[in-house]
């Protein structure tokens, strides 16, 4: 190392020219305090908005204006012009619940215990990874409200004193549900907004228009960096992780609790709270990675989103895949060791029932094609990676069709079984949803930093470098 200048690069002789680093950096070599925050807040600072986003934000309310008519239209009508019937009770929209949930999940855990596991990779995906988790859990919330029947009467679920001594009935899992999402949405939004503080700051002292710098001067809540602002931003910070930590796991287990704790053949199992965990962590990966590539490419984020970060969120979802992998496995092998008739009839009618091609998509999906995640060529292919991120997405989908409507459609019964057929409001509610998802995603992207400029800069050599001097 040069004393005169201790960010210079080694020297390397020789020997060393063919030598490649055994990992990608987090951050591409060569950039300053002032290059992070130029390149980040002028994202979102430029003057003009692109015509891709206008483009994109166009399509995404379309599809956004599609929900509210069918949620409209439900409400008028009534739950019957879904195909829930008897005796399949649940079917696209405790389905869709699930698979919402579910993608909420990668955003706390790349944000919370990657932060406590002090995984500085971390640092660029985790700020859309949680507003992510934001817009898939209010996508989630409407499809229980509505299954109710009667929305505007869904406070009733919350157990608060009132003249009438109506009380929920805490025996319920769906009772539990509220609970644990409305927890995990509010520490949740808590987390977000505590680590945009620093940034909006940014923003507020870098706004061309006097709308911007009051807005921005608004939610940066009078910050001004200074060591006492700081050590309360950390403290706060690091306590927001520790609560938001164990709601990753506790959140899906209480999901899994609605089936869990039924007598229904395929639902009464006790591999399903840390099945449902895994592959919860396992879909929301796959969502982090299908967003974070487009995104990547579109914005010209290679030097921050670096190929670190797609390797090891590859990793991630191959690992979490082989967890499920196994869950599945339990799960026909507990229905067989059962000596029960109607558990082992179970696994034998998703392989060869009427939803039969439903249950080998599912297989090839979140199982055969993550394979693949094994080999280094695959993993360094952001193509690749981006096709295969979709498939477990849609795989992961009919995993949560397959559990809710083939335990429903044949259980004890012959006389009572039935199929069921979605309608064109299920399908319409259903990417209504992704429509949400994706309006609120791009205007996440066009006012707010997607990436924590005061994080980046934290990991940067001359932050570095300045502790020492401290330390000194």
């Amino acid at each position: 190392m040069d004393p005169l200048n201790p960010l210079a690069p080694p020297s390397e002789g020789p020997e060393a020219i063919h030598k490649v680093p055994a990992t990608p950096p987090v951050i591409a070599p060569g950039h300053t305090f002032g290059t992070v925050t130029d390149k980040i807040s002028s994202i979102v600072l430029t003057r003009k908005t692109p015509l891709g986003w206008w483009l994109g934000f166009g399509l995404a309310s379309m599809f956004t204006f599609l929900l509210m008519m069918s949620l409209t239209y439900l409400v008028v009508k009534g739950i019957g012009i879904w195909g829930n019937n008897i005796p399949v009770g649940w079917a696209f929209d405790i389905t869709n619940f699930v698979w919402w949930i579910g993608i909420g999940h990668a955003g706390t855990l790349i944000s919370a215990i990657l932060l406590l596991l002090k995984q500085t990779w971390r640092t660029s995906i985790n700020r859309f990874a949680e507003a992510m988790t934001l817009f898939a859990v209010a996508c989630a919330g409407i499809f229980p409200l509505f299954h109710t029947g009667r929305p505007w009467l869904a406070y009733w679920l919350i157990p608060y004193p009132n003249t009438m001594n109506v009380w929920p009935q805490f025996r319920s899992p769906l009772i539990w549900d509220v609970f644990a999402v409305s927890t995990y949405a509010t520490v949740s939004a808590l987390f977000w907004f505590v680590g945009l503080i620093p940034d909006l700051a940014t923003l507020r002292d870098r706004s061309q228009s006097r709308a911007g710098r009051v807005i921005y001067g608004m939610l940066a809540m009078g910050w001004r960096g200074s060591s006492h602002h700081w050590h309360r931003y950390e403290t706060a910070y690091l306590l927001l992780a520790g609560l938001a930590t164990p709601l990753v796991v506790s959140v899906h287990t209480v999901v899994s609790f609605d089936f869990a704790i039924s007598i229904l053949p395929g639902w009464h199992t006790t591999i399903f709270p840390p099945y449902f965990v895994a592959g919860a962590i396992y879909s929301g990966f796959a969502m982090v990675l299908t967003l974070a590539i487009p995104i990547r490419a579109v914005y010209g984020l290679e030097d921050f989103i670096t190929m670190r970060h797609i390797q090891n969120m590859a990793k991630v979802m191959l690992v979490t895949g082989l967890i499920v992998a196994y869950g599945y496995g339990v799960e026909a092998f507990m229905a067989w060791y059962s000596a029960d008739k109607f558990e082992s009839f179970v696994p034998l009618n998703r392989f060869t029932g009427p939803y039969w091609p439903f249950y080998w998509g599912l297989l090839a999906c979140n199982i055969v094609l993550v394979q693949s995640l094994w080999i280094r060529r695959v993993r360094t292919n952001v193509v690749v990676l981006f096709i295969i991120a979709l498939i477990v997405n849609v795989g992961m989908w009919l995993e949560r069709f397959i559990i809710i409507v083939t335990s429903l459609h044949r259980d004890f019964a012959p006389s009572s079984w039935g199929m069921f057929n979605a309608t064109f409001w299920d399908w319409s509610t259903y990417f209504g949803t992704i429509g949400l998802f994706l309006a609120l995603l791009f205007l996440f992207l066009r006012f707010l930093p997607m990436i924590s400029i005061a994080e980046m800069r934290a990991i940067l050599p001359e932050a570095r470098l300045d502790d020492d001097i401290r330390v000194i």
